[in-house]
């Protein structure tokens, strides 16, 4: 069975940083395209970042410049550098990708951004 499995989620204080991981039970060499979505509480889950085999990335606007995304194929891993993090960062976050026409989720990691 495929995995997705997030790690790295944790309570931080504002303006301060984490490192998500989604890790993969396959070889991740032929995923185009690997997603970061997250959840915040009382809102519908969004995309915040794509990260391609050609090594381009897209963000969406909120996290611009904040947070960058990177994968290591040699390991089956996706990453999200979270930099300067603020209130409205807290969320469960997802990753997500398309193998052989089957949508992959993992169960989530929790950010909560707090003092």
């Amino acid at each position: 069975q495929v995995q997705l499995v997030e790690s790295g989620g944790a309570l931080v204080q504002p303006g301060g940083s984490l490192r998500l991981s989604c890790a993969a039970s396959v070889s991740i060499a032929g995923i185009y395209a690997m997603a970061w979505h997250r959840q915040a509480p009382g809102k519908r889950r969004e995309w915040i970042a794509v990260i391609r085999n050609d090594g381009t990335t897209d963000y969406i606007d909120s996290v611009k410049g904040r947070f960058t995304g990177s994968r290591d194929n040699a390991k089956n891993t996706m990453y999200l550098q979270m930099d300067s993090l603020g209130p409205d960062d807290t969320a469960v976050y997802y990753c997500n990708a398309v193998l052989s026409g089957v949508v992959l989720w993992g169960q989530g990691t929790q950010v909560t951004v707090s003092s």
